[in-house]
Protein backbone atom coordinates (compact mmCIF):
# COMPACT_ATOMS: atom_id res chain seq x y z
CA UNK A 1 0.00 0.00 0.00
CA UNK A 2 2.68 2.04 -0.14
CA UNK A 3 3.24 4.99 -2.72
CA UNK A 4 0.57 7.72 -4.72
CA UNK A 5 -2.81 6.78 -4.99
CA UNK A 6 -3.90 8.67 -8.58
CA UNK A 7 -7.00 10.30 -8.19
CA UNK A 8 -8.54 12.36 -11.06
CA UNK A 9 -10.55 15.87 -10.81
CA UNK A 10 -13.06 17.02 -13.38
CA UNK A 11 -14.51 20.33 -13.80
CA UNK A 12 -17.56 20.22 -15.78
CA UNK A 13 -19.67 23.28 -16.67
CA UNK A 14 -23.59 22.96 -18.25
CA UNK A 15 -25.27 26.29 -19.21
CA UNK A 16 -28.59 26.64 -21.79
CA UNK A 17 -26.80 29.42 -23.64
CA UNK A 18 -29.65 31.48 -22.50
CA UNK A 19 -29.10 32.94 -18.99
CA UNK A 20 -28.26 30.09 -17.03
CA UNK A 21 -24.88 28.57 -16.27
CA UNK A 22 -23.49 26.16 -13.50
CA UNK A 23 -20.05 24.33 -12.35
CA UNK A 24 -19.11 20.88 -10.91
CA UNK A 25 -16.21 19.66 -9.68
CA UNK A 26 -15.46 16.06 -8.51
CA UNK A 27 -12.63 13.22 -7.62
CA UNK A 28 -12.61 10.25 -8.12
CA UNK A 29 -10.09 7.44 -8.35
CA UNK A 30 -11.70 6.97 -11.72
CA UNK A 31 -12.18 9.18 -14.75
CA UNK A 32 -16.13 8.26 -15.76
CA UNK A 33 -17.09 8.77 -12.38
CA UNK A 34 -15.12 11.90 -11.18
CA UNK A 35 -16.79 13.16 -14.78
CA UNK A 36 -20.42 11.64 -13.65
CA UNK A 37 -20.33 13.33 -9.83
CA UNK A 38 -19.05 16.44 -11.66
CA UNK A 39 -22.24 16.90 -14.62
CA UNK A 40 -24.60 16.20 -11.11
CA UNK A 41 -22.60 18.73 -9.53
CA UNK A 42 -22.78 21.46 -11.96
CA UNK A 43 -26.48 20.61 -12.39
CA UNK A 44 -27.47 21.43 -9.18
CA UNK A 45 -25.50 24.81 -8.85
CA UNK A 46 -26.91 26.09 -11.99
CA UNK A 47 -27.28 30.17 -11.12
CA UNK A 48 -28.93 32.87 -13.55
CA UNK A 49 -26.73 34.90 -15.57
CA UNK A 50 -27.43 39.03 -15.14
CA UNK A 51 -27.32 40.11 -18.64
CA UNK A 52 -27.61 43.90 -19.85
CA UNK A 53 -27.18 46.31 -23.26
CA UNK A 54 -24.57 48.21 -24.43
CA UNK A 55 -25.83 51.78 -25.57
CA UNK A 56 -29.43 51.52 -26.76
CA UNK A 57 -31.95 49.10 -25.54
CA UNK A 58 -33.12 47.71 -28.75
CA UNK A 59 -33.59 43.74 -28.92
CA UNK A 60 -32.39 41.02 -26.58
CA UNK A 61 -29.62 41.61 -23.87
CA UNK A 62 -26.58 40.86 -25.08
CA UNK A 63 -23.83 41.33 -23.00
CA UNK A 64 -22.70 41.82 -19.52
CA UNK A 65 -24.77 45.10 -17.44
CA UNK A 66 -21.41 46.61 -16.23
CA UNK A 67 -17.82 46.03 -15.58
CA UNK A 68 -17.33 43.07 -12.67
CA UNK A 69 -14.06 41.50 -11.40
CA UNK A 70 -13.85 37.61 -10.19
CA UNK A 71 -10.69 37.04 -8.10
CA UNK A 72 -9.65 32.96 -6.95
CA UNK A 73 -5.91 32.99 -5.95
CA UNK A 74 -3.84 35.34 -8.37
CA UNK A 75 -6.37 35.35 -10.94
CA UNK A 76 -8.11 37.82 -11.65
CA UNK A 77 -10.60 37.90 -14.57
CA UNK A 78 -12.51 41.49 -15.71
CA UNK A 79 -16.00 41.55 -17.88
CA UNK A 80 -16.29 44.52 -19.48
CA UNK A 81 -19.19 45.20 -21.48
CA UNK A 82 -18.84 45.37 -25.37
CA UNK A 83 -21.04 46.97 -28.69
CA UNK A 84 -23.27 44.04 -30.24
CA UNK A 85 -21.74 42.57 -32.99
CA UNK A 86 -18.27 42.58 -31.30
CA UNK A 87 -18.03 38.73 -30.18
CA UNK A 88 -16.27 37.30 -27.17
CA UNK A 89 -13.00 38.46 -27.01
CA UNK A 90 -11.56 35.80 -24.63
CA UNK A 91 -9.36 33.29 -23.88
CA UNK A 92 -10.88 29.52 -24.81
CA UNK A 93 -12.32 28.91 -21.15
CA UNK A 94 -13.87 31.94 -20.21
CA UNK A 95 -15.52 31.82 -24.35
CA UNK A 96 -17.00 28.48 -23.60
CA UNK A 97 -18.30 29.52 -20.06
CA UNK A 98 -19.64 33.28 -21.25
CA UNK A 99 -20.83 31.45 -24.12
CA UNK A 100 -23.10 28.80 -22.39
CA UNK A 101 -24.18 31.90 -19.87
CA UNK A 102 -25.97 33.18 -23.23
CA UNK A 103 -23.46 36.29 -23.30
CA UNK A 104 -22.55 37.20 -27.08
CA UNK A 105 -20.83 40.47 -26.90
CA UNK A 106 -18.13 40.82 -24.38
CA UNK A 107 -14.23 42.20 -23.59
CA UNK A 108 -12.29 40.11 -20.90
CA UNK A 109 -9.15 40.85 -18.84
CA UNK A 110 -7.00 38.64 -17.02
CA UNK A 111 -4.27 38.96 -14.96
CA UNK A 112 -2.08 37.14 -12.57
CA UNK A 113 -1.53 32.94 -13.42
CA UNK A 114 -3.77 32.55 -16.30
CA UNK A 115 -1.88 29.45 -17.86
CA UNK A 116 -4.70 27.54 -16.88
CA UNK A 117 -6.85 29.99 -18.88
Amino acid sequence: RAGQRTRFKAFVAVGDYNGHVGLGVKCSKEVATAIRGAIINAKLSVVPVRRGYWGNRIGQPHTVPCKVTGKCGSTRVRLIPAPRGTGLVAAGVPKKLLMMAGIDDCYTSATGQTATL
